[in-house]
């Protein structure tokens, strides 16, 4: 489902992109939202790019601090992640939150933030960026006698799967392939998703078993 927005009338507290009044010149933008198959989380479309590549998580304050607009939108109180994906902002509310009240804060968030063309993260551009970084969160190590059919396994997650997460709001990242076992991180509004399980195993887990024999299982990481 989704709706348009402009010139949504509250106000967070306590953060420093949209403090000023909505003005004429917001009604020239609009933000659509997107449901999710995360209850909790709502997908926000600008209309625009947000990452030129990669994408980018914040699961919480503190790592919201490398970016404003991440911040201002952890400064409602009532979020507990913020995804960047190419042309989308995906929100993960709070349990108990009232997404009645915080999508016209997220909304007054991001108008602000892209008509006045705000960085997207403090110090320079964070481009090509996924976070958790795969040199960090790798599961196991890879071999190099696994090669090619790690390459295929990245190429269907490019080509395949990536596409349909990103449509629900989310991504996902390879963090390794040992003994016919992929294991996967989903992000975004994908993560913690209560059909996150039949993602991985009755969907990503049969598109990889059948067009490539060495993988057997599918895990998250």
């Amino acid at each position: 489902m989704r709706a348009n927005y402009c010139g949504p009338h509250s106000q967070p507290k306590n953060h420093n992109l949209a403090r000023r009044a909505c003005a004429p010149y917001l009604s020239a933008m609009f933000i659509e939202t997107e449901t999710t198959p995360n209850p909790s989380s709502l997908k926000f479309l600008p209309g625009r790019q947000v990452m030129a590549s990669g994408t980018r998580e914040f699961a919480s304050p503190e790592s919201a601090e490398a970016s404003p607009l991440a911040e201002a939108i952890f400064d409602t109180g009532e979020v507990v992640n913020v995804f960047f994906g190419f042309e989308f902002v995906t929100v993960t509310a709070a349990p108990g939150a009232d997404w009645g009240a915080l999508k016209s804060q997220v909304v007054t968030i991001l108008l602000d933030h892209f008509v006045s063309e705000a960085p997207l993260f403090k110090g320079g551009s964070a481009d090509g960026i996924s976070v958790p970084g795969e040199e960090i969160e790798m599961v196991v190590e890879d071999r190099a006698e696994d090669a090619e059919v790690i390459a295929s396994i990245q190429e269907l997650l490019e080509t395949r799967v990536r596409p349909a997460v990103a449509s629900d709001g989310g991504d996902i990242a390879y963090r390794g392939f040992s003994e016919g076992v992929v294991y996967l991180m989903l992000q975004g509004a994908c993560a913690g998703c209560p059909s996150s399980s039949a993602t991985l195993k009755q969907g990503i887990e049969s598109l990889l078993t059948h067009y490539i024999p060495e993988v057997r299982e599918v895990r998250a990481a």
